[in-house]
């Protein structure tokens, strides 16, 4: 394999939960680490992507997170290309609305679906939900299942993805 440049946001997901650089509600905050949130995933949509998709991951990361290499809140793989949304709560919990054959690696609260945010008092942090349109069916069919690490999901990803939308909302209290 040889590594890609970067790529441009070719497209933009949308929700009706969360919106660009808004402080997200308490519906997608951590149940848990001093948290009393709902820890429920938010809805996304996404259109614009390239002909040539043929499935797509979905992520969510806070690279503000205290740790030294941010923190993995979802890392969602092998979404059939025809999936265009995922409902709110889809992947939280027992993954209610999970597309069929799509998988979550374990993300850093060490669970295979959504965690929220939980940023440390006194700090508001950004989580990067991104959509990321790949050139292969299914990153399963490359070795990759859910007990892989996000960053083992994470450098698949780079030589898989054709075009990857961000949105980043905010949370802090």
């Amino acid at each position: 394999m040889t590594a890609r440049a970067p790529l441009p946001y070719d497209f933009m997901p949308d929700s009706t939960d969360v919106a660009e650089g808004q402080q997200m509600s308490d519906a997608q905050v951590f149940d848990g680490f001093g948290m009393t949130g709902q820890n429920i995933s938010p809805q996304l949509s996404w259109r614009g992507f390239p002909a040539a998709t043929k499935s797509f991951a979905v992520t969510c990361f806070d690279p503000d997170a205290p740790t030294g290499s941010g923190f993995w809140h979802l890392v969602l793989l092998d979404v059939p290309a025809s999936v265009t949304e995922l409902a709110t709560g889809a992947v939280s919990g027992d993954l209610p609305g999970l597309p069929a054959g799509a998988f979550c690696v374990r993300n850093d609260y060490g669970v295979k679906a959504f965690g929220g945010a939980a940023p440390p008092a006194g700090e508001t942090h950004r989580y990067v939900f991104a959509v990321h349109a790949l050139d292969v069916d299914s990153l399963a069919s490359q070795g990759v299942d859910s007990d892989v690490s996000p960053a083992v999901a994470g450098f698949n990803l780079r030589f898989h993805t054709i075009a990857r939308a961000t949105l980043i909302p905010t949370y802090g209290h």
